[in-house]
């Protein structure tokens, strides 16, 4: 009853952490696709024009710079300074995965008497696509483009009455025009991106924003996005450019992140040592109840040594088999959410991902911590004195 009682508690415990293990990966996982889809993981921006002091009395004029008025200048739209050398050296480094030339900036969409304010994206669909998928984010139409088109979102296309083939007028703010077809509209799944968002060939941005051959940002996505923020650091230290991930402009985003992450690591650990404490306690209880019995074992010359084994053995399978059971009503736990927590729609809240290297971890964790948990006891028991231990 013992054995049955504790292998229930370890199964329960184990259940849990594999349950909520898989549950928060699968959230923290949908949470970060859903952000990351939409941009890169590090920015590369041409550095900003620095601030100028202005003299405005008789001492700054002799070189006394107390008083002076500092300006901001006005950030002009530029482009980055031999863009192809610094993507090539970027291109170059191990860590990262795809780097994509992008020229923006805000233009005017006219259609009929209706007129937004928007940001154009110029980019080179190949490369651009394999940061941001837009075809699997179009709702209608195509998304290869050619340089008299335009993709546009849905609330965009919304707001002007318009659909997959008809003609915008773009005019940028330099006066550059050009009439531009709707190949397609696109979803982001955030309606300010959908009213904002436009995109065109590079060649077609560079001319409506006055931008022969250049481009405004280098979009850089790397294989570990954890490590967006110190890959961008080194970038920047290499290149001389400005370099900005995710991690720093989605700040808020990242900390909700870490919090997740330190909360499911606290869940395990506590559920782990409950399930540490409770084969312990069996285990002390055993050693009492079965003084006599290894005391008349250690008299017929039984070592130390082999005490200490039974008892760690036990502790051992005590674990192993409640994390066999463990797992197994994790699995199932996970089989009745993915099946029943569903969208109004119909489709799951957010997929989970059966990792068998997760059941496995559980496998080997709660195996050393049974052996773990019963050292205190098995010490306890090979030390005991047979002729004590008989008396009782």
């Amino acid at each position: 009853m013992q054995t049955l009682f504790i292998v229930s508690g370890v199964a329960i415990g184990v259940g849990v952490i594999v349950f909520m293990s898989a549950l928060l990966a699968g959230l923290q996982s949908n949470f970060i696709r859903r952000v990351l889809s939409a941009q890169s993981h590090i920015q590369l921006l041409p550095p900003q024009d620095v601030t100028r002091p202005l003299r405005g009395s008789a001492d700054t004029e002799r070189g006394d710079l107390e008083g002076a008025i500092i300006q901001p200048p006005l950030q002009r739209l530029k482009g980055i300074d031999q863009w192809q050398s610094v993507a090539t050296q970027v291109r170059s480094m191990p860590e990262v995965l795809v780097v994509s030339p992008v020229a923006s900036g805000s233009v005017l969409i006219v259609r009929g008497s209706a007129s937004r304010a928007v940001t154009i994206f110029g980019v080179e669909p190949e490369q651009y696509y394999r940061i941001v998928d837009l075809g699997d984010k179009l709702l209608r139409g195509n998304a290869r483009i050619t340089a008299t088109d335009i993709l546009i979102g849905t609330d965009l296309a919304s707001d002007l009455g318009v659909d997959v083939g008809d003609k915008l007028r773009v005019t940028a703010a330099n006066g550059a025009a050009a009439t531009l077809t709707i190949a397609g509209i696109f979803d982001l799944g955030n309606k300010g991106p959908n009213q904002r968002n436009t995109y065109t060939t590079l060649h077609t941005a560079q001319s409506l924003l006055g931008l022969p051959g250049g481009v405004t940002s280098l979009e850089v996505t790397v294989h570990d996005i954890y490590a967006a923020e110190k890959i961008s650091q080194q970038i920047g230290a290499t290149t001389g450019v400005e370099a900005d991930s995710w991690i720093k402009t989605s700040a808020q985003f990242f900390a909700a992140v870490s919090a997740q992450t330190t909360a499911n690591t606290s869940i395990r650990f506590f559920v782990g040592l409950s399930v540490a404490f409770g084969i312990a306690s069996v285990l002390v209880v055993s050693v009492v109840q079965k003084s006599r019995e290894i005391g008349i074992l250690r008299a017929m010359g039984i070592s130390q040594g082999q005490i200490l084994r039974v008892f760690l053995l036990q502790g051992g399978l005590l674990g192993l088999g409640g994390s066999v059971a463990g797992c197994a009503i994790g699995a199932l736990g996970l089989w009745l959410w993915q099946g029943l927590a569903r969208n109004a729609d119909g489709t799951p809240l957010f997929p989970l991902v059966f990792d068998p290297l997760m059941f496995i971890a559980a496998l080997i964790l709660a195996t050393l911590t049974g052996l773990a948990s019963a050292f205190a006891p098995a010490l306890r028991a090979a030390r005991l004195d047979p002729v004590v231990a008989i008396r009782g």
